[in-house]
């Protein structure tokens, strides 16, 4: 009798525990799926900047690291660095980056450091518009790029220290959380310093271009250019700190994580490219400026 009791209630219960079974096997590949897809965006927008950078390349062969080489070589590593990793830890992505639960150093290269990566890139590009707009303005230079390299190294550094620190304290609760609000902090306040840096910059070039007394074709054109770039760029860089900010304290955050990616940085590297699609011309215009 008890034995057939125990058969009627396992029947009854089974139907249940195979549904959460599917369920959760069904969470894991969809996980996977939204990776994939992921991984697919990153790959095509990478192959799409590789495209432009050998492109620019046989335009200008003669100049050597441009600006605008530089920002598309820079696309380049960070989109396929984002779509390999993706490809290779479909599984891996779904973390808390500003507190990971094991490996902060793996978790800081293969997903932090990509996106100091698209910092650097796009903090280029405010660097080159500050450099046109001093010289306009019979300004200083001297300092613009010591300070784009003295911020780009903190940028670095300072994630990577509190990532050494999270390996070194994995064991002692209270610096976890300490270390948990020191990295969303940090990295939240590295991507409004970019918006910022977008706003002062991208705003002053605009009015500048605004301004100028002639009348032209190209002028329209470059007005609507940095004005597309700086505000796509300065809306993603705050999206993205707000989202960064909310993912640190998440604990179920599968579609919050994929939007992260989707809307922080396809999307507004998608428009930046086309934005920026245009080829120089064959001769170095006023304020086209290799790299040294």
């Amino acid at each position: 009798m008890r034995g057939a009791l125990e058969n009627v209630f396992f029947m009854q219960h089974e139907p249940s525990t195979n549904m959460l079974q599917a369920y959760l096997s069904l969470s894991i590949g969809e996980s996977q799926t939204l990776a994939y897809i992921l991984a697919v965006l990153y790959l095509a927008l990478g192959v799409t900047a590789l495209v432009q950078l050998i492109r620019i390349q046989l335009r200008l062969p003669e100049y050597g690291w441009t600006t605008q080489k530089v920002f598309h070589l820079l696309n380049v590593m960070c989109l396929f660095a984002r779509g390999v990793l993706f490809f290779i830890f479909p599984d891996e992505w779904l973390v808390n980056i500003a507190d990971p639960p094991a490996r902060p150093l793996f978790y800081y290269t293969a997903f932090l450091l990509p996106g100091q990566i698209y910092f650097t890139t796009y903090t280029l590009l405010i660097l080159f518009w500050a450099e046109i707009y001093h010289q306009a303005r019979s300004l200083p230079l001297k300092h613009l790029r010591p300070a784009f390299f003295a911020c780009n190294s903190v940028v670095y550094i300072l994630p990577l220290a509190i990532s050494v620190s999270q390996m070194k304290e994995s064991s002692n609760p209270h610096m976890k959380l300490v270390l948990k609000y020191a990295m969303t902090s940090v990295v939240c306040l590295v991507w409004l310093s970019a918006a910022a840096g977008f706003v002062f910059y991208g705003g002053r070039l605009f009015v500048m271009l605004r301004r100028f007394p002639l009348e032209s074709k190209g002028r329209r054109k470059k007005l609507q250019e940095v004005g597309a770039v700086a505000g796509v760029s300065t809306v993603a860089f705050v999206v993205r700190a707000a989202l960064f900010a909310i993912l640190a304290f998440m604990t179920d955050s599968t579609y919050v994580q994929f939007a992260y990616f989707l809307v922080c940085e396809i999307v507004p590297t998608a428009i930046i490219l086309t934005v920026l699609r245009k080829l120089p011309p064959k001769r170095t215009p006023d304020g086209y400026h290799a790299i040294r």
